[in-house]
């Protein structure tokens, strides 16, 4: 069996070691990743890469941070992981020359977690995955745990934990326990925060498990020392994949792949791999409509239990008659909590009130997770828009950029002051963003930015504009609008006003644990309850790609609330 060994460059420019493996056998042209397990590496899973059962795929297999070759400090937030795991797929697809169809992902313990979260925020149209005793739900051993962890890291961010599992808890098989306890890359320790912020996403994706479209099996040790294998269950359960199987391993403990009888894991693997190549996956956007749907009929329409029709209602009565203590909430209250001046509001993030509390108040509303999430959507956005100048700059191209409804768009103001030859148009409804956008952009000494209102869904408003951008941003926007057909008339505007081979820049909200209180205390901009029916990537992405925009790239917040992706218009 042929291998090789090399480093990747990953979301953030550090290297990672990742392995190669392939058979003395004619290539099917197919690509297999293999994930490691938490505390071990690569290494460990040539075992698997030599069955003859994978004959045939071109196997990958890397090193997390912190873990075996890989050189790199061990990921402090979890979601770092799935990024690298993201940015690991992109590599290979491009070593490979093979398209994300062509790829299946076995995952073992914690990278059953990170494989699931990826395909649930960043919907890849991969062929399939084999999630091997997935990690959702670690037991601990400890009452408050979690918590405490919390603590320790909220006074130490950089606190590790040794682990508790043995050898003799992952395998039956003494060989195994032997090689295990002897392997100087296995690494002990884990950073607590890791391991929080596993736990806390785990939580929302086996809660959000319906937009999951990928077909997946799931592999369930009976005797799991590790981890919660009845969780397991209900990630299953609501997976709205047109293929997917449960099989529950009697007698296994959590190192399913190097169990006595792993040949019987390495069996229902193959089969549904090859099953899951076969498999035509068709259009699953009506199923993830119809998950989100309900949830916004329920908080539209649905009762609440009395704890939260209290709690909700203390909340508007503090809103209205406390809410001009704080500047975000007098903003809110007057224009409405999504509109453009308070997002700008937001995009401070200075907190300002009267009375000395009302600056407290303020405070606490603007560290609201909805709002961070916010914030760090704007990094995001910036860093999208300022990648997508330096590509056509370097072209010799003049950017010429588009904000079909941005509200004052201060983060633009700035780019286009850091970029004096670049031309900005942004666009917007309510004329008091219109006004805001002209005087920042006066005060700020930007020159090449210009501010109009506009109805983003208006088709007859692309028309004889004048310009023809080639970056479009479509921001905050489309979040507060359910129905498709409306968004649709504004990517057709879109779509007769870009440049061929321009980008598309559009933010998603495929999460919000907020929704619910957002509804029932804050008002939008017409006055009335903000209600919102979230988007998964996978529907979003297809929504655009209906118009002729093909997705490049994806940046996500560390809660999985909202996303910026890129996408090239191919007409």
């Amino acid at each position: 069996m042929k291998t090789t060994q090399s480093t990747f460059k990953t979301f953030d420019n550090s290297e990672l070691f990742y392995r190669t493996w392939e058979h003395d056998a004619p290539s099917n042209g197919r690509v297999l990743l293999l994930l490691h397990r938490g505390h071990e590496h690569s290494g460990r899973l040539e075992s698997i890469a030599s069955k003859k059962e994978f004959a045939g795929y071109k196997i990958y297999s890397y090193d997390n941070r912190g873990h075996g070759e890989s050189k790199v400090e061990a990921a402090y937030e979890f979601m770092d992981l799935v990024r690298d795991l993201d940015a690991f797929v992109n590599f290979v697809c491009e070593e490979e020359g093979k398209s994300k169809e062509e790829l299946f992902i076995v995952a073992n313990s914690v990278a059953g977690v990170v494989a699931s979260t990826w395909v649930h925020d960043y919907a890849p149209n991969i062929a399939g995955m084999a999630l091997i005793a997935p990690a959702f739900k670690i037991k601990l051993y400890f009452p408050f745990a979690k918590e405490f962890l919390k603590l320790g890291v909220h006074f130490k961010p950089k606190m590790n934990i040794k682990s508790y599992v043995k050898s003799k808890f992952l395998t039956h098989d003494k060989l195994e326990q032997e090689r295990y306890n002897n392997d100087k890359l296995i690494t002990p320790n884990i950073p607590a925060r890791q391991l929080t912020t596993l736990l806390d996403t785990a939580e929302r994706v086996v809660a959000d498990s319906a937009l999951i479209s990928t077909p997946t099996l799931v592999l369930s040790a009976t005797k799991d020392y590790v981890v919660e294998s009845a969780v397991q269950g209900d990630f299953y359960a609501n997976l709205s994949s047109v293929k997917k199987r449960f099989v529950k391993l009697e007698g296994f403990f959590h190192g399913v792949l190097y169990e006595t009888e792993h040949q019987k894991a390495i069996e229902e693997i193959s089969t549904f791999m090859e099953e899951s190549f076969s498999l035509e996956q068709g259009d699953a956007t009506s199923k993830h409509m119809d998950v989100t749907q309900k949830e916004c009929d329920k908080i539209a329409f649905g009762t609440l239990p009395l704890y939260k029709e209290t709690s909700y209602a203390f909340q508007r009565f503090s809103m209205k008659y406390l809410g001009f203590l704080s500047k975000g909430m007098s903003i809110g209250n007057k224009y409405g909590f999504d509109s453009g001046v308070t997002l700008d509001h937001v995009y401070a993030n200075q907190a300002e009130g009267k009375f000395g509390i009302g600056e407290l108040i303020d405070r606490n509303y603007l560290d609201a997770i909805g709002w961070r999430g916010i914030r760090q959507r704007k990094v995001n956005m910036m860093q999208s828009v300022q990648k997508k100048i330096d590509t056509l700059q370097k072209e010799g191209k003049e950017v010429v950029i588009l904000d079909i409804a941005g509200g004052p768009a201060r983060y633009l103001v700035e780019v286009a002051k850091e970029n004096p030859t670049v031309k900005v148009y942004v666009r917007d409804y309510q004329i008091q963003n219109v006004e805001e956008g002209r005087a920042l952009a006066k005060e700020q000494g930007a020159e090449n930015i210009s501010y109009e209102v506009c109805d983003a869904f208006d088709e007859a408003s692309y028309e004889d504009v004048g310009f023809e951008p080639n970056i479009v941003i479509v921001s905050g926007v489309f979040e507060l609008f359910s129905d498709n057909s409306l968004i649709a008339k504004a990517m057709q505007g879109i779509s007769k006003l870009i440049v061929k081979e321009g980008y598309l820049l559009y933010t998603g909200q495929p999460f919000h644990p907020q929704l619910e209180m957002i509804a029932n205390v804050l008002g939008n901009h017409q006055q009335g309850k903000w209600i919102m029916r979230r988007r998964s990537t996978y529907e979003l992405d297809h929504l655009f790609a209906e118009h002729g925009f093909e997705k490049e790239g994806m940046l996500l917040d560390d809660w999985g609330i909202f996303t910026v992706s890129s996408a090239q218009f191919k007409g």
